[in-house]
């Protein structure tokens, strides 16, 4: 098996490359996958000709109604969501279909499923047990409670159970074996769960890129590099203030773990800190009115440091399925992302290489995109981390220079 990556920038035209092949190759049958609902009706819209349909919540649901136009032979556009829980019918449907799946954005393949360790004990002593391979096979045939969606999840064979205190769903494999081809639309590839989980299964990866000709993009084994990159060095200002950004000076700074120390000390003065830089960057510095302002951090401490002018302009720090924000030019990025450690100890036993400074900027990058740069405009954005600034930083000298994978 063989998966094709376009790993380009954003704005490099690989989703008008994906509508120019899917018009052009009326021999096949596709499934288009974003997470995206808007990009879901913008397929349908420019791929009219191929009636693309999107499963519907009737009768038993969006995947009962999956199965019936996979049956139809309809191609298919729809959301991550909906994807995250293809099981045996579909893929036996999209085997016998024929079927081309592009991905729009890798999804998490591989998540950590959240349970206590004392339902996890309790579940190992009278609900589950566990292989030679770790995998958790769900034992009492009679069961109805809580634990209902982790007895499912257990039924598909991909649950594991990993250093006895923390439960994974690996997405099937099969679900990609059974495309006649598949396409992920990405940028950073090499950083993404994603990439690790198909070096787990040995899933050889082919780049490709895409070009403009004639005013069309279309794939091509050639990278294109869009006009527009050049010139984000200069559309891009980072606060540079040495009082503002003195509270991430050590590598951990503004990290989960910071942040849970900082809230626990008494008086909670980082934190209080740090919300007086907020306050000061929107109110006086850029002296933004609160529509234009967007900021993010850790969803457990957003009530912390929530302030006047600014509070309404929150984004999750792992939000990418969103275009609502295109107007906004004054941002902070309160965070300093590292890899799940869990995560990174499984993938790093399997032999996987973890690029975790990668893995943060890309996070960083796509949460960026949410704001007005994705339309050419500038923007002003506050990085408290030292360590998430320069990352950022030397990605933008690199992308001056033309290298826009790393």
């Amino acid at each position: 098996m063989i998966v094709k990556v376009c790993d380009t920038i954003m704005g490099a035209g690989k989703t008008e490359s994906a509508i120019t092949l899917m018009n052009q190759d009326k021999e096949s049958r596709y499934v288009f996958i974003t997470p995206y609902l808007d990009e879901v009706e913008r397929i349908k819209r420019s791929c009219s000709g191929r009636k693309f349909k999107d499963p519907q919540s009737k009768g038993k649901g969006k995947l009962e109604n999956l199965h019936y136009l996979l049956s139809m032979r309809d191609n298919i556009a729809s959301t991550h969501a909906l994807f995250e829980s293809y099981n045996d019918e579909t893929i036996s449907l999209i085997q016998d279909g024929g079927y081309k799946l592009i991905l729009d954005e890798v999804f998490q393949a591989v998540q950590t499923i959240p349970i206590s360790p004392k339902d996890l004990q309790m579940l190992k002593r009278e609900m589950i047990e566990v292989d030679s391979e770790y995998r958790v096979r769900w034992v009492n045939d009679d069961y109805e409670g809580r634990f209902e969606d982790l007895r499912d999840m257990c039924m598909t064979g991909n649950v594991i159970l990993y250093n006895d205190c923390l439960l994974l769903w690996k997405f099937p494999i099969e679900v990609f074996q059974s495309f006649d081809e598949v396409i992920i639309l990405t940028y950073m590839f090499d950083a993404q769960v994603q990439k690790y989980y198909f070096d787990i299964h040995n899933i050889e990866v082919q780049r490709i890129g895409t070009v403009c000709e004639n005013g069309v993009y279309h794939f091509s084994d050639t990278p294109h590099i869009p006009d527009y990159v050049a010139e984000l060095p200069k559309k891009i200002h980072i606060i540079e203030d040495e009082k503002l950004n003195k509270i991430g000076e050590m590598r951990s700074s503004l990290s989960v773990s910071w942040y849970k120390k900082a809230r626990d000390v008494k008086g909670q003065p980082l934190i209080k800190q740090l919300r007086n830089n907020l306050t000061n960057l929107f109110k006086n510095m850029l002296n933004s009115s609160s529509d234009r302002n967007l900021w993010t951090v850790f969803k457990d401490y957003q009530a912390l440091l929530k302030g006047k002018g600014y509070t309404k302009g929150f984004l999750s720090c792992n939000v990418r399925a969103t275009n609502a924000y295109r107007n906004r030019d004054c941002l902070a990025y309160c965070v300093n992302v590292y890899y799940n450690p869990l995560l990174k100890n499984y993938f790093q036993e399997q032999g996987v290489e973890v690029r975790e400074d990668d893995y943060a900027l890309s996070e960083m990058i796509q949460w960026v995109w949410r704001s007005a740069i994705r339309d050419g405009k500038e923007i002003w954005i506050y990085i408290p981390s030292r360590r998430m600034r320069e990352l950022f930083r030397n990605w933008l000298n690199g992308i001056s220079h033309g290298n826009t994978t790393d």
